[in-house]
């Protein structure tokens, strides 16, 4: 999306330093000053470094204009009081421009699991139709990832998908104030990040934001099997379409996988069946499938043009990706979040690949809250119950003694093994998949 820098100034009640430059365009937005491409508006924030240490490289990479609320570099300027504040502002800006191109096709994404792969579904479902869908990149997902998604939108929109996170109460509230969906889609309710808000409950009270900022004529998607079902359709005031496996007005029949743990399935839908099948990997991925088709349904996506849209879906890295290492050994890389929910899936998926050893090299499941020893015992006994290997890494909540050198706890892989690699994000088992690739 381009932005003046003049307008800019304005809409975030700033100060341009150069008036001359007030003519001066900038396309898209980032905050991070390496990926910066020509043109566009480098915004610096405060975290564990300060983005205005970094302004004269944004500038030597391309950028055209910052913001900035203290020091002040070369080139077209525009001073803020907060720039994580004027961020968000710009999103909003991108929303209201946004209003006349996708209108009531801005689809708002939370849930315990899964949020970034349905995400990644829908936005393939929706340009198998559209032909301008945005959508957040991999998890950007907070305050600072869905301003960007809305400002990095094409100026001709037609329809915008963004995932929502949440470490507490009233932080999805706050991005649907920028965002403004039309539909929301909650994937399920489980216990990830169960500690910040009092487990489970709570959750399902932090992720139904969403819900009540939905229009009277927009919809909910909702997963029918949810044990929270009831209490999030209730704080709808916009109609509901549900999504399950075998349950819900959008319903997967059987999956079946193939050796490289593609689904093949068959969808019934308000608008008719589609057969899928997926490029992402795990029988798991039909229930977010039935999600984006039920998005798709709504906004008026003709049901076998999204189904194939979903057959051609890449998804964000380090969720199930299936390599080939070169012994021949089966490599699942899904390293880059765990809760019990998607252990779970992932283990049923590894028991199903192909090879007649099953290794899972795992992590610790982080902010679960108070049953996280108990999660991790379970996963254990899933494990062995389905003949799997468990090597933990660096954490002993699993009941099993842990290593600090996974490596050499596998041992030899040839082509008769299948590993999976799974850990919540801080674990930094991603480095560990990297390095069975590089064998």
């Amino acid at each position: 999306m381009h932005f003046r820098l003049d307008e800019l100034a304005a809409a975030l009640n700033g100060r341009l330093l150069d008036a001359g430059a007030g003519d001066v365009s900038c396309d898209g937005v980032t905050t991070d000053s390496r990926s910066t491409h020509a043109g566009a508006l480098f915004v610096p924030l405060k975290g564990e470094r300060n983005g205005h240490e970094y302004i004269s490289d944004a500038v030597e990479n391309g950028a055209r204009g910052y913001l900035c609320s203290e020091s002040i570099g070369s080139g077209p300027a525009i001073v803020v009081d907060d720039t994580a504040a004027a961020l968000m502002a710009i999103g909003s800006l991108a929303r209201q421009r946004l209003e006349t191109t996708a209108g009531g096709r801005i689809v708002g994404i939370t849930g315990s699991v899964g949020k970034t792969s349905v995400k990644d579904l829908v936005a393939a479902a929706l340009r198998a139709y559209f032909t301008h869908v945005a959508a957040n990149e991999r998890s950007f997902n907070n305050e600072i990832g869905l301003p960007l998604a809305l400002a990095n939108a094409h100026q001709e929109s037609q329809a915008v998908v963004v995932e929502m996170g949440m470490r507490g109460f009233g932080q999805i509230a706050r991005l649907c104030e920028i965002a403004h969906p039309h539909v929301g889609v909650i994937t399920n309710i489980g216990v990830a990040h169960g500690e910040f808000v009092g487990g489970p409950v709570g959750i399902a009270k932090a992720k139904g934001e969403l819900l009540e900022a939905l229009p009277h004529n927009g919809f909910a998607v909702l997963p029918a099997g949810d044990q929270y079902f009831d209490t999030l359709r209730n704080r709808s005031v916009a109609p509901v379409v549900s999504f399950g496996v075998g349950v819900g007005d959008v319903r997967v029949g059987s999956v079946t996988l193939d050796a490289e743990l593609h689904p093949s399935f068959v969808v019934d839908t308000p608008w008719g069946s589609v057969n899928v099948r997926l490029e992402a990997r795990g029988a798991h991925m039909a229930i977010n499938a039935a999600a984006a088709l039920a998005v798709a349904g709504v906004l008026g996506v003709p049901i076998d043009i999204a189904g194939h849209g979903l057959s051609g879906a890449s998804m964000s890295p380090w969720r199930m990706e299936v390599h080939r290492l070169p012994g021949g050994a089966l490599l699942i890389n899904d390293s880059y979040n765990a809760n019990p929910v998607s252990m779970a899936a992932a283990l049923r998926s590894l028991a199903e690949a192909p090879g007649s050893r099953k290794i899972a090299v795992v992590g610790v499941m982080a902010e679960l809250g108070e049953n996280e020893i108990e999660s991790h015992i379970e996963m254990a006994e899933l494990a062995e119950s389905m003949g799997i290997e468990l090597i933990p890494v660096d954490c002993d909540w699993y009941g099993i003694a842990p290593t600090s050198d996974p490596m050499r706890a596998i041992g030899v892989l040839d082509g008769d093994a299948a590993v999976l690699v799974k850990a919540s994000r801080s674990a930094g088992l991603d480095r560990f998949a990297r390095q069975l690739l590089e064998l």
